[in-house]
């Protein structure tokens, strides 16, 4: 019977620990400089979305006020562009399908409602942006949109 003596394995082809460290340590340091970078942009392309949206809401309330006469008021809000409003000022030729395609009311972009106050001649929609709060500053700030704008 012949037995086979194995031979340890002397050039094994593979990593090091000090290769595999060395890699984990570049890949932390480019994460450490284009990290910052890419959630910058993602923290602008949110401001920037709800601005968008929020424009689109402002056209939404010109086209109302001019069926309708006015914009809808506080108490009334935007809900007036999906289902007419039962209380004054009435809307006399108010779109037969409401003013939105969707039956809720668009979010910012931080899923937050908007804010809307109106006397039925101007208007303001406001998104407390990222804090949620009021105030802020860079991307934490209040986006505010006016029938102004």
């Amino acid at each position: 019977m012949k037995t086979k003596h194995t031979q340890p394995l002397q050039n094994e082809n593979g990593f090091s620990l000090i290769e595999l460290m060395i890699v984990i340590g570049i890949l932390g340091l480019l994460i450490g400089i284009v990290g910052p970078k890419l959630i910058s942009n993602f923290d602008k392309a949110k401001v920037e979305t709800t601005r968008v949206n929020m424009k689109n809401l402002s056209s939404t309330l010109k086209q109302y006020r001019l069926d309708c006469g006015n914009y809808p008021n506080t108490n009334q809000g935007m809900d007036a562009l999906i289902t007419k409003p039962s209380s004054a000022p009435e809307c006399k030729n108010y779109a037969p399908k409401g003013y939105l395609d969707k039956k809720t009311l668009p979010k910012d972009a931080w899923d937050n409602d908007y804010l809307y106050n109106s006397d039925g001649n101007q208007f303001e929609i406001k998104s407390l942006g990222a804090d949620k709060k009021e105030g802020g500053s860079d991307y934490e700030a209040d986006i505010v949109v006016t029938d102004q704008d």
